[in-house]
């Protein structure tokens, strides 16, 4: 029986396996180790299918085709269930993340040389909030979707704690650190007490004092960041000339999310944005968004505002390019703006924290250290809010997209040897 340890991220994937008593990660585009969770299927008879960045760039180079991106934040909704259209064939979404995670699998086993039978599969602490029944339909539908690629034995293991078996390699003296796992569509948090002699028990059961989440991520942030920089140039926020109604915000909402840019491609959209633009104050704004739905640019603007905000985590101000929409269109985005609009957010994140600390039956001052790993984590304004749940704890992290995949690697040479 060989195992790997598997990542499948909303925004970023990947896997590893054990090359003698070290954790590596296999190549899965080109020599990375770390590939978007993208795929792009090309329209026509003999449309290839193309992963990652690959797919991205088909995208923006305008190939005739469907991006899919962030499917992981929609295993517990009821998205998941609905087929989408590839083409002149509707294929459930389901196949869609099987044939991305079937595209790893196989990636590890040319890596491995070997075929991969057993998987330490990472999940979030809550695919949803509060709802139990739709986040056990999620782990679910992942179970499932692991058998049909392949995976003969399967265990799930919480995100942050697998991050906290990678950092808990560094540790020199004992310590309570309270993990923060900041990714594309969860952020999870694990209190647990880690150390060299730790390290070396088989049971760590006693150790995990406590766990928390909240379904709140970097793909939740973009939204927000797409909604107040970018949606106002397409008519958000305008008025309506009869009784001076605002523009309807649903559409705006499905447009700036990554799960339901592609839902907004429909004709009823076309014709629901004529009739707006012909009663719209600012008719020309409003028809940038009827160019945009036409043209299938939505997935350009997420780009574009992703890229932004990972800007923002270095600079006060950043321009974000949309050309592709209208000659030498842009828009501003600063840290203060985004901070703002993504304020609401954070606070729940302080709070999540606050009470994962407090289930463990600790004090903020107990805290030795709060390690962050997921690329949100980046995000100033998140560690700043996550930071306050534990004020004198020192803040560290390893790296961004690897320290939950190498624990989870280093986790299935202990479940499956």
């Amino acid at each position: 029986m060989t195992a790997c340890g598997l990542d499948f991220g909303t925004s970023n994937s990947a896997i590893g396996v054990m090359r003698g008593d070290v954790p590596t990660l296999a190549p899965v585009e080109g020599s990375a180790t770390v590939i978007p969770s993208a795929v792009f299927f090309e329209h026509g008879s003999n449309g290839r299918v193309m992963f990652g960045s690959e797919a991205i760039a088909a995208y923006i180079g305008q190939h005739d085709g469907r991006l899919m991106r962030a499917l992981k934040s929609i295993l517990s909704t009821s998205l998941i269930d609905e087929k989408t259209a590839l083409g002149n064939r509707k294929v459930p979404l389901t196949e869609v993340v099987e044939i991305f995670v079937r595209h790893l699998k196989e990636k590890a086993e040319a890596f491995a040389e070997t075929e991969l039978t057993a998987v330490v599969h990472g999940r979030p602490v809550h695919f949803v909030d509060g709802d139990a029944a739709a986040d056990a339909k999620a782990q679910a539908v992942l179970e499932r979707i692991a058998h049909k690629v392949g995976f003969r034995d399967l265990v799930f293991v919480y995100e942050p704690i697998a991050a906290a078996y990678h950092y808990e390699r560094t540790v020199r003296a004992e310590e309570t650190v309270l993990i923060a796992d900041i990714g594309g569509g969860t952020s999870d948090f694990t209190v647990i007490r880690v150390g060299p002699q730790r390290s070396l028990q088989a049971d760590r059961t006693a150790d995990i004092l406590a766990n928390g989440g909240a379904r709140i991520g970097g793909t939740d942030f973009d939204a927000l960041f797409n909604l107040d920089a970018v949606m106002p140039i397409l008519g958000l926020g305008t008025q309506l000339i009869e009784k001076n109604l605002p523009m309807p915000r649903n559409l705006y909402s499905e447009l700036a999310a990554w799960p339901t840019i592609n839902f907004t491609y429909t004709f009823r959209n076309e014709r629901l944005v004529l009739e707006l633009i012909e009663g719209a104050r600012e008719p020309e704004k409003v028809a940038r968004l009827l160019k945009v739905i036409r043209e299938r640019l939505g997935h350009r603007i997420a780009i574009t505002v992703e890229d932004a905000k990972i800007a923002l985590s270095e600079a006060e101000k950043t321009i974000l390019p949309l050309d592709f929409i209208e000659t030498a269109l842009e828009a501003t985005g600063t840290r203060a703006g985004f901070d703002h609009a993504i304020a609401e957010k954070t606070e729940r994140l302080r709070k999540v924290a606050a009470a994962c600390i407090a289930e463990a039956g600790l004090t903020p001052s107990d805290i030795d250290t709060v390690f962050f790993t997921g690329g949100s984590g980046r995000v100033p304004a998140v560690r700043k809010a996550i930071l306050r749940a534990a004020p004198d704890a020192r803040a560290t992290e390893g790296s961004d997209f690897l320290s939950v995949a190498l624990g989870l690697t280093r986790e299935a040479q202990k479940r499956f040897g």
